[in-house]
């Protein structure tokens, strides 16, 4: 029971140990490489087999059923011709195929025959000097997993989400291993939450400077001065964040909860720290998006006080301005008789009575705020 107590130790290690490769595969595709395998092994009580570095799935898949043990296969974005072998081989539902082929799905759990078909969708936080409005802050991958009684398929989509660390630590551990295929399957879906943990963590810093930004106008700033976009660009980032969490939610719920044959009873208890994980996950990018729709509000509200606030003072200066020129344009007409026309001290008398009436003007519009 060594191996149940320290599960999640394995998984989730404070720092990768060294290991020797003993490996066919490099995990990332060479665009010069007709195959899209990326790795393939085979684990016998829990260690990896000693395999030449052209065995293929299917001899794989041969010698599992001859000596036991299971086999873990990891793809890169497969096209339909090169997973076609190795559906036929391992007898993968053609609904299940063409979803891992097309990719682009949102994360599921699906329950065929004799294999579980599950979709994660692996997310990583893009590193930027500053927000913008063309700031890409998440980026996202997909990890599809078949899982079979004596199988182990990953096909992997996008250039995130690598599993190459994950497969050198659970060969660490052979006693975790020795699980079977529903233990790799845990540790990807343990390897995914942590992500989304690490990404949610990140993208809190995010939401606090565009909050601070906008409600903290004394830093040197108007509150017009916030980039509406800049708020609208992250929302939308939060939202993609979101469609990759919520959706797993169930699925990690079924894995806990409800009794399957292809999961080892003593790993199924572990997917219920996985889905308390992602709950957490999935509270904070709701929380993200409920505050984010509140910074835009508000910033928007801000831009439309500010609008009128000069509205305002365009508005007084007008009615100020107004004065002059009415006097003005009284004395401008052509008429035989007016006011204090001949007389010397007409011109100062009206002037200064002009500029009286103006600063009046200009007293009372103050004191009620509108300069």
């Amino acid at each position: 029971m060594s191996m149940i107590r320290d599960l999640r130790a394995v998984v989730r290690p404070s720092r990768p140990a060294p290991r020797k490769d003993t490996g066919a595969y490099d995990t990332t595709r060479d665009p010069a490489t007709p195959s899209a395998v990326v790795d393939c092994a085979v684990y016998r009580d829990g260690t990896r087999v000693e395999t030449p570095k052209s065995l293929t799935p299917q001899e794989a898949m041969r010698q599992v059923r001859r000596d036991g043990g299971f086999v873990w296969i990891g793809l890169h974005e497969p096209t339909e011709a090169e997973f076609a072998g190795i559906a036929t081989e391992f007898g993968l539902h053609p609904l299940a195929v063409e979803d891992a082929v097309q990719a682009h799905q949102r994360p599921k759990l699906e329950r065929y025959d004799d294999s579980l078909f599950t979709v994660f969708k692996t997310i990583h936080y893009v590193d930027h000097d500053r927000l913008t409005a063309n700031s890409e802050v998440v980026e996202t991958g997909e990890v599809m997993c078949f899982t079979g009684r004596d199988f182990f398929i990953t096909v992997r989509h996008g250039g995130q989400g690598s599993l190459r660390a994950l497969r050198h630590r659970l060969q660490d551990d052979p006693e975790l291993l020795a699980k079977g295929p529903s233990a790799v399957l845990h540790a990807i879906a343990d390897h995914v939450v942590d992500g989304y943990i690490a990404v949610a963590s990140a993208l809190q810093d995010d939401v606090d400077e565009v909050e601070t930004e906008v409600f903290s106008p004394g830093r040197g700033r108007t509150p017009r001065g916030t980039d509406a976009g800049r708020i609208y660009q992250l929302k939308r980032e939060v939202m993609e964040f979101k469609r990759a969490v919520s959706p797993l939610l169930r699925p990690m719920q079924l894995l806990s909860e409800r009794p399957m044959r292809l999961i080892d009873p003593d790993i199924q208890k572990y997917f219920r720290d996985v889905a308390d994980h992602l709950a957490r996950v999935q509270e904070q990018v709701i929380a993200f998006d409920e505050l984010l729709n509140s910074i835009l509000q508000a910033n928007l509200a801000q831009a439309s006080v500010a609008q009128n606030e000069d509205m305002r003072k365009i508005t007084a200066w007008a009615a100020i301005i107004a004065v002059p020129t009415m006097v003005c344009g009284v004395y401008g007409m052509n008429f035989k008789y007016m006011p204090e026309l001949h007389w010397k001290y007409g011109y100062p008398v009206i002037m200064s009575i002009t500029v009286a009436i103006c600063l009046g003007i200009h007293r009372t519009l103050k004191r009620n705020g509108w300069l």
